[in-house]
């Protein structure tokens, strides 16, 4: 007996972690710096911390209640109904509930490449082909309307990522309103926003509100550092809100993480100054480092530095991890995630030193 043939699948490779970094070259883990996760430097926010405290005693409870007031909360604040609001275990949860609900085995989806790992995974994991769109360094990562359509050939489901990871580019909204114009009926357009707090634009639910063709992904794990309770939703057009009871697993939004996202969400300072802290930090990278960036619309930003590999490595030996993007096809680019003030000089520093030397 054999699992079935997952020669087609990619693995998904996240960035590296201080304890993994720091056991393999006999560092102490307090020294380094981790800026290759694109997590929130100031951690989850202190009422989150106090709400996973206070829910930890009633964990033997399924999330019934919570998972209904977070959705509802939610909703709100997007002005959208509650059934439009999918609640799933990290974004990419949520990517398997759309996958499930639109991919019949044999359907195509359309992806970014360079792109989120993911994407392609969920599709295939659902039976699904995967074609790419391709974005390019020639053309500064532009992300327009025809960046997609020129590669779109009807597939079911169209991924967009605004901000974009890695590039930090983003869409705007008549691009992606252009998108599911002229993409057929039967095509899903999903706009991540995993980034979206970190960018001075609307929302595509705004197109969610009036549409039966656009979806929108939203997390927790970045503005609201709870990317370890793993909490994620989507925004779906209200034809879809029938759907969700019928492809979701039970309960993947857990207890201790829907309480958790209810208190971030009423934390405004914390996320305010997660993200000043970012637009601070990605004007330092732009200014301070010897190497050519890109303007980033999210909580990091992309450099060239040659060869990524072995910088990324020099780089942890001097304490500062960030993400080498060789996994993305850039193998020339590094990802630095906007630390706090002290850790982002820190990393711009010493990258400086090994570009130099």
């Amino acid at each position: 007996m054999q699992p079935r043939d997952l020669s087609a699948h990619t693995v998904y490779q996240a960035g590296r972690g201080i304890e993994e970094v720091a056991r393999e070259l006999g560092l102490d883990p307090d020294d380094l710096v981790k800026l290759a996760s694109n997590e929130n430097p100031f951690g989850p926010s202190p009422a989150a911390v106090e709400a996973i405290r206070e829910t930890a005693a009633s964990a033997s409870s399924y999330p019934k209640a919570s998972h209904a007031d977070l959705t509802e909360k939610l909703a709100d604040r997007w002005d959208v109904a509650s059934e439009q609001v999918w609640l799933g275990n990290g974004g990419d949860g949520v990517l398997d509930y759309l996958a499930r609900a639109t991919l019949e085995p044999g359907d195509t989806v359309l992806v970014p490449d360079p792109g989120f790992a993911y994407y392609g995974m969920s599709a295939r994991f659902h039976h699904g082909e995967v074609e790419e769109y391709s974005l390019s360094k020639d053309d500064d990562f532009a992300l327009t309307a025809e960046t997609v359509l020129s590669d779109y050939d009807g597939e079911r489901i169209v991924h967009l990522t605004s901000p974009h990871n890695p590039t930090g580019k983003r869409f705007d909204l008549d691009a992606v309103e252009a998108i599911a114009d002229e993409t057929s009926d039967d095509t899903l357009v999903v706009v991540d926003e995993a980034y979206g707090e970190f960018a001075d634009a609307p929302s595509a639910v705004e197109l969610v509100r009036t549409r039966d063709d656009v979806a929108v992904l939203r997390t927790f794990s970045k503005v609201y550092g709870l990317a370890g309770v793993r909490l994620g939703y989507g925004v779906v057009p209200e034809e879809w809100a029938d759907a969700y009871a019928r492809v979701n697993t039970p309960f993947a939004a857990s207890e201790i993480a829907c309480r958790a996202g209810l208190a971030a969400l009423d934390d405004d300072d914390h996320a305010e100054k997660t993200v000043e802290t970012a637009a601070w930090a990605r004007e330092y990278v732009y200014e301070n480092l010897d190497a050519p960036t890109w303007e980033s619309h999210a909580n990091f930003v992309l450099a060239e530095v040659g060869n990524a590999s072995e910088v990324a490595d020099e780089l942890q030996h001097r304490g500062v991890i960030v993400r080498d993007c060789t996994s993305f096809g850039l193998p020339e680019c590094v990802r630095i995630t906007c630390g706090t003030e002290a850790e982002t000089e820190r990393a711009v520093a010493e990258l400086n030193e090994v570009l130099s030397s």
